[in-house]
Order: structure tokens, then sequence, then C-alpha cells
């Protein structure tokens, strides 16, 4: 009786510095916010809602592009619209569908005529709160990520986006839109505002952990699942790549991925021609994880399991490897207990999303 009680204290203590460090040190600021979130009203009369867990997004949305109700609708049939490719085949939704928490379960993403690209399809979940996006973090801004697969040749496979807004200027109906939503034509720039505002809505959060580290619900976390959070914070070491109240810090690491099979994918190191960051990969978020198998950039792991032994052993060794990467010894019983919590991340928010039942025309 004495060890239980020790046991529920230390999980208080836990309780309380976890919320300290989910939040980047400002919980003492935030509102204790109800069980389905808050509305977060932005310019233009759209009120966003927030799940429970999540910071408040106003820091997060681009001055020059506001919320508003019009713009999400338009980004949304943008999203799930086939005919934004060269053989209307593949929207953004192919890659990122809602059944499967905005990804698309495959090692690798295909694109038109079922050319395969490189690397898994990163989960669209909670983009609203994210800096560099795509793996390497070549784009700068959500609005830049939602126009560069258009330009793909394996993806949507236009030859620029010239060619693709002239393919959309001979769809009056999205002329229509474009002209009330921007009160001009179609433009590059407007497709890739609508996509982002709409993208920001794809939210997670009210998980039980959520529940747990922040409402203070005791109940929220299986016993597995409170003892797998102490080894997230300690043992395991996971906070120090998946820290914040959305499980990323937002950096790029090279875990070692493709140096036991000879293809080495370069990663970060494209973008910046850093040696540093060869073979760096953006910490994903954990949101959803357990939904959103496979895993790693190249998505060579179709478990949770796979993944905590694969950090258990210390990542793959490499002249580049990360320093935070070192085996940690953990016990079977760990290893189950980690994988409890993990599922404990699932959220809500974005489950109602749907694609639109027609389309301009």
């Amino acid at each position: 009786m004495k060890k239980q009680k020790t046991d529920n204290s230390r999980l208080k203590r836990f309780m309380g510095l976890g919320v300290f460090l989910l939040v980047g040190g400002v919980c003492l600021l935030l509102p204790l916010q109800g069980a389905m979130g808050q509305q977060a009203k932005e310019k233009g009369g759209f009120a966003l809602k927030v799940p429970f867990g999540l910071d408040d997004p106003a820091g997060y949305i681009p001055a020059d592009n506001p919320l508003t109700a019009d713009k999400i609708e338009l980004g949304r049939l943008l999203f799930f619209d086939k005919r934004l490719s060269k053989d209307n085949s593949i929207a953004c939704a192919s890659c990122h569908m809602p059944g499967v928490a905005f990804t698309d379960g495959q090692q690798v993403s295909s694109g038109i005529r079922r050319q395969q690209g490189g690397r898994s399809a990163p989960a669209s979940i909670n983009r609203l709160y994210s800096k560099a996006q795509f793996w390497d973090g070549r784009a700068a801004t959500l609005e830049e990520q939602s126009i560069g697969p258009f330009a793909n040749p394996v993806e949507h496979g236009f030859a620029d986006h010239d060619e693709m807004i002239a393919k959309m200027k001979k769809i009056e109906g999205y002329r229509k839109l474009f002209k009330k939503v921007f009160g001009t034509d179609i433009t590059i720039g407007g497709v890739g505002k609508a996509i982002a505002s709409f993208q920001r809505t794809i939210l997670s959060g009210n998980s039980p952990a959520d529940r747990f580290d922040m409402g203070g619900d005791e109940k929220a976390l299986s016993p597995a699942a409170q003892r797998g959070l102490v080894l997230f914070r300690e043992k395991a070491r996971c906070t120090k790549c998946h820290s914040g109240f959305n499980s990323t810090d937002e950096k790029f690491h090279n875990l070692g991925i493709g140096w036991d099979t000879n293809t080495v994918d370069l990663g970060r190191y494209m973008v910046t021609k850093d040696p540093q960051e060869i073979g760096a990969f953006k910490t994903p978020t954990l949101r959803e994880i357990s939904r959103t198998a496979p895993y790693m950039h190249d998505g060579r792991f179709g478990t949770l399991e796979e993944v905590v032994n694969f950090y258990d052993q210390g990542g793959i060794k490499n002249p580049h490897q990360d320093n935070l990467i070192v085996p940690l010894k953990l016990t079977d019983q760990e290893k189950h207990d980690l994988v409890e919590f993990l599922h404990a991340l699932n959220g809500e928010g974005w489950q109602h999303i749907a694609s639109p039942a027609e389309f301009p025309k």
C-alpha cells in the first residue's frame, strides 16, 4: 500500500513537471480548457475549434492569411479535387486520407501513373503548429508546402504552376470562388493560401494523455500507460526530441535510417548544404501516432513495437548520427508500457472532415 502511494505521488510530481514541459514553460498562463476545447476566433468571423491540450493558434496563423469559412471551404475543395493533377488521378487527399488520420498507410507514396516517391507521406495532423514543412523542411510555410507537390513530376505531375492554373481557369466554378474569397482570378498564391487554411483546421487534441497530464484526470490513462509516460520522459528519452504540446521539437535529427542499406537519403542537407545535417529529418508529431503507420521517412517500420526496438538499440550508427540517440536498455515490460502510452496520444478534432459531395464545374 505504501508503494502504491509512493508511485501515485511520483506520477503527480511528473504530471506537474509534464505540464511545464509540454507547454514550453507557460503553463501558469494557460486557462483550463473544457473537455471539447476552446473557440479561437480569427479575423473574418471564423471560430476555429481547438481541442483541449493544444496551444492558442493565434500566434501560428500568418497575418496575411487569416482564417475565414469561405477560404477554408475552398481549400477543402482543392485538397480533395483530383483535377488538380496532370491526369485527374491524384489529389492532396490521395496521400493524406481522412480515414487513416491524413496519411496513406503506404511505405512510400504514389503519384500519377502510380509512380513512387522516396518518402512516406507525413500526417497532416496539427500542421497549424508546424514551422518548416516536409520531412526535410524545404518549405518555410504551410502555404508554400501546399503548392509544392503540384509541380512535382512524380506527384501531381504538372510541368509548373502556370500549367496547373491554366487548367483550373477552365473550371468556371473555381473562378467564381476565387473571386469571392480573394477578389481575384485563380492564382497559385491563392491556391496555397486556401489549402493551407484548410490544413490548419486538421487538429488533434483532447487525447487521454492530455486529460491525464493537463486535465488532472488520473483515470484517463491505464496503469501501463502511466508507467509509459514516466518512461517517455525519463529512461526512454523521448522528450529529447518529442517535446512540447505537439510532441515535436520542430528540429532535424539523424537517426541512421538508410545507413544500414546503403540507400541514404541526405534529407535536410539537400536544403541547407550543412554537413552537420546530412541524413537529418524533421521530428514528426506523435499525436495520432498509432493511427499513422508506417513509420520513419522511408516507411520501414509497420508497428510501434518496431520503432521502440529501433530506438532501444540506439538507432543505426553512422558518422553523422545525432548524439541524442543512444542505446536505452529497456526491458520487455518497459517497451510494452511505452507503446501503451503512445496509443494514448490519439485524440479528436479531425474525424469530422470528409471529402466534398461535389466539386465546382
